[in-house]
């Protein structure tokens, strides 16, 4: 089944113009940052040389042209820096990996991104922003969130070309480069529903988030699509925490009539998840399947390794990039659209068919 995922894989990437280093890290079964790391020749990274050579090797099989051998296109005057201007970046690792995106893609283009973290600080965001200004060789800026939500762009960037990442405003005057979150929402539902679930409880983050309450959007409309009810019995609010992932699979678990699937708004509340399924007696996946969101390092080590859904920041960064040089190099008069990117299905070890039982009796329903 592997090989033939693969093949698939290859096959479906070869119609591509340009595969990216996501399809990368999902033939080769390693992080996004992995794969940034071993193609970039980052020294000191604790990578083991098998796993080097299996991102080398992937790379060649999807014609993915190493940093090494590309053809930097020349620059016709000074202006060859890109401010990226993020409010956090040391707190999650998804700012990092979008930043990761941003800054291999403009190297391609014979650019440099330099990054200035503001720590949500108005004085400093307003002190940077002025500083960037006054840098002759700055192209424009991507104003970069950790999170995804609506803002109010400081006035401060009028006069230089911008393109917000993560984050978005009303009234639209930017390029908005985000995640598609309903659609990953449905993806993930969708897995489960086509597995054969029709239980299926979703462990969400915190509700007032837009993240949130998109993948909940995404799920709702997973399900009706399939003529499944939505059983609100089956609904939580968590935080993000492996520790809230466990004590509300916990509290789901205990209902007379539990589900059979679990999807959870990210990995980390996957991980508790999966820790309350193993001490309430359900095996993963022949008696209960948890299905993560973000795809992060850690989970491809949990046991079983976990189902997932890509969060697409790497891909977002490079979007966002491409965006701004189209913008303020190629003189494209580009209108002030929101591009969402969707990121794909990671099917790993935490998701199969239900018990026998449940699927015996979803298989006599839908004949």
């Amino acid at each position: 089944m592997a090989r033939r995922d693969n093949e698939d894989l290859l096959r479906t990437e070869r119609r591509r113009d340009r595969p990216t280093m996501t399809d990368v890290a999902r033939l080769a079964g390693v992080s996004q940052s992995s794969v940034s790391l071993v193609l970039n020749q980052m020294t000191g990274a604790r990578i083991s040389a098998e796993t080097q050579q299996r991102v080398l090797k992937s790379a060649y099989e999807l014609g993915y042209a190493l940093p090494s051998t590309r053809r930097y296109l020349p620059i016709a005057s000074e202006k060859r820096t890109i401010a990226y201007l993020v409010d956090e970046i040391s707190t999650s690792p998804h700012p990092v990996v979008s930043l990761d995106g941003s800054r291999d893609y403009a190297f391609e283009q014979g650019f440099l991104v330099a990054a200035h973290v503001t720590r949500s600080n108005p004085e400093l965001e307003e002190a940077t922003i002025a500083e960037i200004k006054r840098d002759p060789s700055t192209i424009g800026i991507i104003y970069s969130t950790i999170f995804t939500r609506k803002l109010s762009i400081p006035k401060s960037l009028a006069g230089i070309p911008t393109v917000l990442l993560n984050c978005y405003s009303e009234p639209r005057k930017h390029i908005s480069i985000l995640p598609g979150e309903v659609a990953g929402g449905f993806s993930a539902a969708r897995h489960l529903i086509e597995l054969g679930h029709k239980r299926i409880a979703f462990i969400n983050g915190e509700p007032w988030m837009d993240a949130s309450i998109d993948r909940l959007k995404g799920y709702r409309q997973a399900l009706t699509t399939a003529d499944i009810a939505v059983d609100e019995k089956l609904l939580r609010n968590g935080d993000w925490l492996p520790l809230t992932g466990y004590q509300l699979a916990s509290e789901i678990l205990k209902q007379p009539n539990p589900p059979t699937a679990i999807l959870c708004g990210n990995d980390l509340m996957a991980i508790g998840a999966l820790e309350a399924a193993s001490e309430m007696g359900f095996r993963v996946p022949e008696d209960l399947s948890v299905m993560g969101y973000d795809d992060q390092e850690l989970s491809r080590y949990t046991h079983p390794p976990l189902s997932t859904i890509v969060l697409p920041n790497y891909e977002m960064g490079q979007r966002a990039t491409e965006a701004l040089l189209d913008l303020s190099i190629h003189g494209k008069n580009i209108l002030p659209v929101t591009i969402k990117v969707d990121g794909p299905v990671v099917l790993r070890s935490t998701t199969a068919k239900p018990p026998n039982t449940a699927y015996r009796l979803h298989s006599t329903r839908i004949k």
